[in-house]
């Protein structure tokens, strides 16, 4: 069988898994094209709230697969110039007080970097909210990439390493012997050894070229940016029914759940209602 690294991977989208996919198999030597129809960035991308964490809600075996992950992160920003991550750490007080003291001690004993506080210490911590908490859970080691411009990132220095860049919606995936061997692009055909779909959404359609029935849920959320404010968030703050951040450029990114909430039947009247 051929080498992994010498072959030849078309990655179908450009959103942070396109464009880290890309990334890391141009690292690791395999001749790579990205398909992209929207550009970098893709377009579930620019709605995420793009916070790196190992936070409550999962068993300690997931738990350490995202401490892994935030080590990666940090790996990462070695290895790409500009990478936009900011470890501008965490407070949470969005559960009820026993169970927010219940995930500070269960992860604290995992070695997470927990530290417990009151209202004095949350205000210092964000001096601009109105009613800091009783109690609250700071991570100082959480933090956020911004995810455009770290998808952009990303796929700049793959195609300084050798990748290229192709701006198309593919049309269908080409089929020889019953294998993947490449994409149909604007009724070209591109050929490879392997097909990556990281096309967000849109993968099912692309996979069904090929008879394949890719199942995937799309529910809606809702994730408000605002306008560009002076700063007033120092970090990720997630109070109970509001997650909020502040990037760099100074717009809010918030929702009801940093997944993004439900937007209701009037998502603009919801928007409203949350800000």
């Amino acid at each position: 069988m051929e080498n992994s690294v010498t072959k030849a991977v078309i990655v179908v989208g450009a959103g942070i898994i396109g464009a880290s996919t890309a990334w890391h198999l141009t690292k690791a030597g395999a001749r790579v094209t990205v398909v992209s129809e929207s550009g970098a960035g893709g377009v579930a991308t620019p709605n995420s709230f793009a916070w790196i964490n190992a936070s409550w809600g999962n068993p300690e075996i997931y738990f350490r697969l995202r401490i892994r992950a935030m080590a990666e992160w940090k790996r990462l920003a070695k290895d790409v110039p500009g990478l936009p991550l900011s470890w501008c750490g965490g407070l949470c007080f969005d559960l009820p007080a026993d169970k927010l003291e219940a995930y500070a001690a269960e992860h604290s004993s995992w070695g997470y970097g927990i530290e417990r506080v009151d209202a004095k210490r949350a205000g210092e911590i964000e001096p601009n909210l109105v009613a800091p908490p009783d109690f609250a859970v700071y991570v100082a080691e959480e933090g956020v990439a911004e995810p455009v411009a770290t998808a952009k990132a990303l796929l700049a220095d793959a195609e300084r390493l050798g990748a290229r860049v192709i701006a198309g919606a593919v049309d269908g995936l080409v089929l020889s012997s019953g294998q993947v061997t490449g994409v149909i692009v604007s009724d070209e055909t591109i050929r490879a050894d392997e097909v990556v779909i990281a096309a967000g959404a849109g993968a099912p359609a692309i996979a069904a070229t090929a008879g394949i029935k890719l199942p995937l849920d799309t529910p809606p959320g809702l994730i408000v940016h605002s306008r560009p404010y002076k700063k007033l968030l120092n970090g990720l703050v997630h109070a109970e029914r509001l997650h909020m951040r502040q990037t760099a450029e100074g717009r809010i990114i918030a929702g009801s759940d940093f997944a993004g909430g439900d937007p209701g039947e009037n998502p603009q009247t919801t928007a409203r209602d949350l800000f």
